[in-house]
């Protein structure tokens, strides 16, 4: 009996690489020379996971078209990759524990809100786009997070079920995204604290970075989050 395909699914801002702060910062600016005065921290909570044109449509009116909002976007992603070029690296841990993922036959998979130029600036940029079964972004589905679309498809392009599927988020809407897809979440807390995913029955794990994560034991979990 062959054993089942198992796969890592990893959301790429603010999990492959540390940039949140980058993607809130443009977020800010661009919404402040509109007129509007954003909290930061707010904001990150209640849009992190979804896409750019649910984010521009909650905040400048639901009269805009997609293709309106789309244009708008591409002013917004521009000012958050020239703020972000010079800090641009993986997160802690990372680069080993994909290796070792890949050499244990984890196939390897990123499920993101990001735009096509954004998912080049990043896997591109840091040479990563080779490691993945598949790359799954904005364009390749209608809805973003919390729905379950972007991991559900994630897994079926790696050749992998929901249940042995593991997600890693640094968001809630991403990890209830994961719930929703039946998937178990592993928690990064490179942008908000441990508590922030306290009330999460899918996550297996909450962790500040992949330095001290072991794969077998991630596959072994059940939802019963511990901290790393």
């Amino acid at each position: 009996m062959s054993i089942p395909q198992r796969a890592f699914i990893f959301d790429m801002d603010g999990t492959i690489v540390d940039n949140m702060a980058f993607h809130t910062k443009s977020w800010v600016a661009f919404f402040e020379r509109r007129g509007h005065r954003i909290d930061p921290d707010a904001f990150f909570r209640a849009t992190a996971g979804r896409q750019g044109h649910e984010i521009m449509r909650h905040y400048l009116g639901e009269h805009l078209t997609k293709e309106e909002s789309a244009l708008l976007d591409l002013e917004k992603e521009s000012l958050y990759r020239e703020l972000y070029a010079p800090h641009l690296a993986t997160v802690r841990g990372f680069d080993q524990f994909v290796a070792n993922a890949q050499s244990g036959g984890v196939a390897l998979a990123v499920a993101t809100a990001a735009p096509n130029d954004n998912i080049a600036f990043t896997l591109d940029g840091l040479d990563l786009r080779g490691h993945f079964r598949a790359v799954v972004g904005a364009a390749d589905v209608a809805r973003g997070k919390p729905n379950p679309d972007v991991f559900l498809l994630a897994a079926e392009r790696s050749g992998a079920l929901p249940a042995n599927s593991i997600v890693f988020e640094d968001a809630p809407l991403g990890v209830e995204a994961a719930r929703r897809a039946g998937m178990r979440a592993v928690a990064l807390t490179t942008t908000l604290p441990a508590d922030a995913f306290a009330e999460f029955d899918n996550v297996i794990c909450i962790a500040r970075d992949f330095s001290e994560l072991d794969i077998e034991q991630l596959f072994a979990a059940t939802p019963a989050a511990t901290a790393i």
